[in-house]
């Protein structure tokens, strides 16, 4: 990926790149590409540390995933039938295998100058995994337009006039009625129970509490955290007030363990009929995702601490006034504020299941359903600053222009130490990083 990608910026006639962004390590090969430029553009056959420190000025990059399976990592064997015995010396003369083996993810940290994960929390979870690169943090975003529905579409548009070039007038929200937010919000669900229809075909209640959770079927993301104790879920829906419960989400053809996580909510379902309904969503996709996280009510989260790297969905859900009930994980340590922007599953210092089971049921239980069918205005506030907090800030347009300063930009270097993962660049060598501070934010 790296390579091809590459050369198909040469070939499109994008010879003066200045930054190169890896997202991820699967395209760290990039890397590879740029040391053989290098190489041909000097006298020497082998890579020095000063050809490294030279690469590294060209490029930045993102890590995304604390789970292993995310950070691949080949045998040499298999590097040297795959690019060839000159390609995989190449790699071994620049440092670039790490215990034996050739791991995109050292590969692509090693030869960036800018490394970062994508919340404040995964920055932490990443230095952790690889101590002794300076790995900052710049939190995800989404775009704000494509994920908006069209109903909170028009309502922006007639109260915040300019938010569509500018994210940040979103904040502005806070001033909106929250009449008009209800309102908005009731023709998206609208649109979304009649979308189920079509496809699934069940009709949903409108006026029920509508519970989303859509995402890949990973076992890390825990899907199935709801169910955990399915007859106090039950207990729940008859005495406090009823709910309705929206899942999609596909899984990796090879992972099976995911596949099974999709089965286990097919069997909780079964094993709540009659009380609480529950739709899967086959072939889940984008334009799925745009009806679900704007259409429910609430947005439920419940990864496994600290895997969830980011997480996006419950991001696209708050440009929708949809309120997060979510394990505090990846964005959501960033975005939750208790009771104003939605809730927390658990806390912050245990992952331990039955507790956080147990938190989730006594949110529903004796704040979110209560405050839903009770005080429907409260609830009307809390999507409103949904809206003004969080869709005002995590989205790509913020993103993209922490990047811009903290990544792409000409000053950058000023910032790192003396010591790279393994070269030792001089201090005062104009053309690689001066001595300063050893880690940590800009």
């Amino acid at each position: 990926m790296g390579i091809g990608g590459y050369s198909v910026l040469r070939q499109l006639g994008y010879g003066n790149v200045g930054t190169f962004h890896m997202d991820e390590g699967h395209s760290a090969l990039l890397t590879l590409a740029l040391i053989e430029e290098q190489l041909a553009t000097g006298s020497g056959t082998s890579v020095t540390d000063e050809d490294i420190v030279a690469i590294r000025k060209r490029c930045v990059f993102t890590t995304h995933t604390p789970v292993p399976a995310g950070h691949d990592q080949f045998s040499k064997n298999l590097v040297e039938r795959v690019l060839g015995g000159d390609r995989a010396r190449l790699l071994e003369s620049a440092g670039c295998y790490h215990d034996g083996s050739l791991n995109m993810t050292y590969l692509a940290l090693r030869c960036s100058h800018y490394i970062n994960g994508v919340a404040m929390r995964h920055g932490e979870v990443s230095r952790g995994m690889f101590p002794g690169y300076p790995i900052s943090a710049i939190t995800n975003g989404v775009h704000a337009v494509s994920w908006t529905a069209p109903a909170f579409r028009d309502l922006f548009d007639r109260h915040l006039e300019p938010w569509r070039r500018d994210n940040r007038y979103l904040r502005y929200a806070i001033g909106m009625p929250v009449d008009d937010i209800r309102r908005a919000h009731k023709a998206t669900k609208r649109a979304m129970l009649a979308a189920l229809k079509s496809r699934a075909g069940v009709q949903l209640d409108e006026k029920v509490f509508t519970v989303g959770f859509a995402r890949r079927a990973a076992v890390y993301k825990r899907p199935e955290l709801l169910f955990t104790d399915i007859e106090r879920l039950k207990w729940i829906a008859r005495h406090v007030g009823p709910l309705q419960i929206v899942y999609g989400g596909k899984a990796h053809p090879r992972d099976d363990e995911g596949k099974v996580t999709i089965q286990h909510i097919f069997a909780a379902a079964a094993a709540l009929k009659g009380v609480i309904s529950v739709v899967y969503v086959d072939n889940y996709d984008m334009q799925w995702g745009q009806i679900l996280t704007s259409g429910v009510d609430l947005w439920l989260n419940t990864p496994k601490p600290p895997e969830e790297a980011s997480g996006t969905s419950g991001m696209k859900a708050a440009l929708n006034g949809v309120p997060s009930l979510s394990v505090l994980d990846g964005w959501w340590i960033e975005g939750c504020i208790e009771g104003v922007t939605g809730w927390a599953v658990g806390t912050d210092a245990t992952s331990e299941p039955k507790a956080e089971a147990a938190s989730l049921y006594a949110k529903l239980d004796s704040v979110i359903l209560p405050m839903f069918y009770g005080r429907p205005n409260d609830y009307g506030r809390i999507m409103r600053f949904c809206i003004a907090l969080n869709g005002a800030f995590f989205n790509t347009q913020r993103m993209l222009s922490q990047y811009i300063s903290n990544a792409y930009s000409a000053d950058c270097w000023g910032h790192w130490p003396t010591r790279i993962g393994n070269t030792q660049v001089a201090a005062g060598d104009k053309s690689s990083p001066p001595a300063s501070r050893q880690s940590g934010m800009r």
